[in-house]
């Protein structure tokens, strides 16, 4: 009998080192605590789509639920920080305001927060993100305010970008930013992955927006997704199993978001809503992603191309958000990126990701725009939410340090 459950205890062990362990470059943060942190997430998310593909529940629903376990319950303020719960146009936020100022009569810095998770995941509630923008209200002195953003499936492109507008005008307001003794001229816009891509889209819209007289002063893009039209960049290339973005992962998130059918990910992956002879509005849009062109040398290494021989020219109609602007910020014409403010991108060595932020920084910089590139070479996507939380990198540390710095000192 023992032996017997020495030999199970045995095999299940090996059976776990086998799940845990991915081989991971010697530059990347802290691997051995990667590898365990993403062995959990990849499990949650093998049992998410496997109850799915038992018809037990929708794709993420066993995610959502766990990371709901995550959440804090109710505002939970301090001497130092005040937390309330609000919506600003309909739209539900937390708002983590600094309360060093009260008694003098000095206006704070604003921050808009975006949290990421796919356009899917997340909440400005879990542990990670409510503990960072606590974080930023008390560095910064500042009025935070996460926005609540509905998420997929209950919510599609373009619902997500649209309530982030919608909330993002309503704070953008005189009387909203004299009600917490907001600066109108010292309001950022921010985000990180999916969140960043709302931000970027949002910052876009609102350049042109006559109705909205006050503008961001800055926006602050921590790894952003903004295109979805190459899934073989360099990065995405060298970074496709690192965790915790996995390339096809990334595919299903965006399908998600443009109300995708999630079998196309295999096709998406092969790059193949590209075609040998593509249609002019096809060939310009290729064009703001060519990262030949946009992408520094150093980043390109010895990564080639990927050209599908021959392509679906019907998968862009089945996805037409693939080439909407709002959809994927880095495919705004020049004359819009000529009118954004100035732009902090977060960008990490081993993130899929890495090349999208790299690529916007490139044409931010050709279109006047002063942009600060903030490269981490031990960095992974997501990193510097683990500046909080059960899982705490030292890259998160000094990312959130040089980010939370960046706002001090242009804000």
């Amino acid at each position: 009998m023992m032996r017997s459950i020495w030999i199970v205890a045995v095999l299940l062990s090996v059976a776990a080192a086998y799940y845990i362990y991915l081989p991971l470059p010697s530059t990347i943060s802290e691997p051995w605590k990667l590898m365990f942190m993403d062995s959990i997430l990849r499990g949650v998310m093998h049992v998410s789509f496997l109850a799915h593909d038992l018809g037990l529940s929708r794709p993420f629903d066993i995610a959502k639920y766990a990371a709901s376990w995550d959440e804090i319950k109710g505002p939970q303020s301090s001497p130092a920080i005040r937390v309330t719960e609000t919506s600003f146009g309909g739209v539900q936020a937390q708002v983590f305001e600094s309360t060093a100022a009260d008694q003098e009569p000095l206006l704070k810095r604003g921050v808009v927060y975006f949290h990421g998770g796919g356009w899917t995941l997340g909440s400005g509630k879990m542990q990670t993100y409510y503990l960072q923008c606590w974080s930023m209200a008390e560095e910064l002195d500042a009025v935070v305010i996460s926005i609540e953003y509905r998420l997929a499936p209950e919510a599609r492109f373009p619902d997500q970008y649209n309530e982030a507008v919608q909330a993002s005008k309503h704070i953008l307001t005189a009387e909203v930013l004299s009600r917490y003794s907001i600066d109108p001229k010292r309001v950022a816009v921010s985000g990180d992955s999916a969140g960043a891509n709302l931000a970027a889209a949002v910052v876009q819209q609102m350049a042109f927006d006559n109705s909205a007289p006050i503008k961001f002063k800055v926006q602050a893009l921590l790894y952003p997704a903004l295109q979805a039209l190459d899934f073989n960049t360099p990065s995405y290339q060298q970074n496709g199993h690192i965790p915790i973005l996995h390339r096809p992962l990334m595919a299903r998130f965006w399908l998600e978001y443009l109300n995708g059918d999630p079998r196309l990910v295999p096709a998406l992956l092969a790059n193949n809503h590209s075609t040998p002879t593509p249609s002019p509005e096809i060939a310009a849009a290729k064009a703001k992603t060519d990262w030949t062109k946009l992408l520094p040398v150093a980043f390109q290494k010895s990564y080639k191309p990927v050209f599908p021989l021959h392509g679906d020219p019907k998968l862009l109609e089945k996805l037409p958000g693939l080439l909407d602007v709002r959809a994927a910020p880095l495919l705004a014409e020049t004359k819009v990126l000529k009118a954004v403010p100035p732009a902090y991108i977060m960008t990490c060595e081993h993130d899929v990701l890495r090349d999208d932020g790299l690529m916007y920084a490139t044409r931010l910089e050709e279109a006047g725009v002063d942009v600060t590139v903030d490269h981490f070479e031990d960095g992974f996507h997501g990193c510097l939410s683990f500046a909080f939380g059960p899982f705490r990198f030292s890259v998160g540390f000094r990312s959130f340090r040089s980010y939370t710095r960046w706002l001090k000192e242009n804000l």
